[in-house]
């Protein structure tokens, strides 16, 4: 009859396979989320908010899920600019993670914090939500103010180190606001965002972002200066996918605008119901069977 130490040995032995079975897939997940970095195909991300969206977006054949901080922060009741709570975004982080069988990349602003320790702890609890890759921004809080360019070094080696000390190689786009917000002289812009993405991408950062830019020569000039994965924010008035691919662009994603064109249909149905009192604007809508059989999937 085995005795108690069998018995615990053997669930030890139980849960360290698991936590190697986990952290196979997790390195996994991170591996294929690099090379859709620099696959023949552009790296198209609509991003999610909660877990029904994360849904849509995977069953839509999309080949990694990204979150959007705005998003999340909007649906939760908080402006956006780090003014949620870290703990109630990384929970929402990991309802979507674990939700999904792609890739997630989590937005998670500048880090929740200003030091470099900040930075990695949030890293650190990224990898723990289960996602694999994340957004760090150069601002902090919303304001129109570039964090040091040094401080900034320090928090992605900070988070590169955090993924090499957990064996998951983490996908960590790196972002400058100087094109979103409009910093400093316009004649200098273009040249301080080279020299802050230059300078991300030789800390460590996988890809490089520069959110606000759409004309089509200022970005293909970015990218064949840069010659590393290049995310761009698109939107009404940016140049289209086939367009942004023949540039080089790595990687597009669509950042809270999925969530505020959703509020958007919301509110033409919300317009219609109370003007004409009629039902069109829901002709689109999935199913109520639709919707059951993929939240079915976190019942199992």
């Amino acid at each position: 009859m085995p005795n108690r130490n069998d018995s615990q040995f053997a669930f030890s032995l139980r849960k360290n396979l698991e936590l190697v079975g986990h952290m196979a897939q997790e390195q996994a997940k991170a591996a294929a989320l690099r090379v859709l970095h620099s696959g023949r195909e552009i790296l198209l991300l609509p991003n999610a908010w909660d877990v029904a969206s994360a849904r849509v977006v995977e069953e839509s054949g999309f080949k990694a899920v990204a979150t959007s901080s705005a998003g999340i922060a909007f649906s939760l009741g908080h402006p956006d600019g780090q003014k949620i709570p870290r703990e109630e975004m990384l929970a929402a982080i990991a309802r979507i993670a674990k939700a999904v069988k792609v890739p997630v990349t989590a937005d998670v602003e500048s880090g929740y914090g200003k030091t470099p320790e900040d930075a990695s702890r949030t890293a650190r609890a990224v990898l723990d939500a289960g996602a694999v890759g994340m957004n760090l921004e150069d601002t902090i809080g919303g304001s129109s103010a570039l964090v040091d360019l040094a401080l900034q070094l320090e928090k992605i080696r900070a988070v590169r180190e955090m993924g090499s000390r957990l064996k998951i190689p983490l996908v960590l786009n790196a972002r400058t606001d100087v094109y979103l917000l409009q910093i400093g002289d316009p004649a200098k812009r273009y040249d301080e965002t080279i020299r802050r993405l230059s300078a991300f991408r030789e800390a460590g950062a996988d890809c490089v972002f520069a959110p606000g830019l759409r004309d089509a020569p200022t970005i293909g000039r970015l990218v064949a200066d840069l010659k590393c994965p290049v995310n761009i924010l698109a939107g009404p008035g940016s140049p289209s996918v086939p367009e942004l691919s023949k540039l080089g662009v790595a990687r597009v994603s669509l950042g809270s605008g999925t969530m505020r064109a959703t509020l958007g249909h919301l509110r033409r149905i919300a317009d219609e119901l109370k003007t004409t009192g009629t039902y069109s604007k829901l002709e689109d809508a999935p199913s109520h069977a639709e919707m059951n059989r993929m939240m079915e999937r976190n019942q199992r």
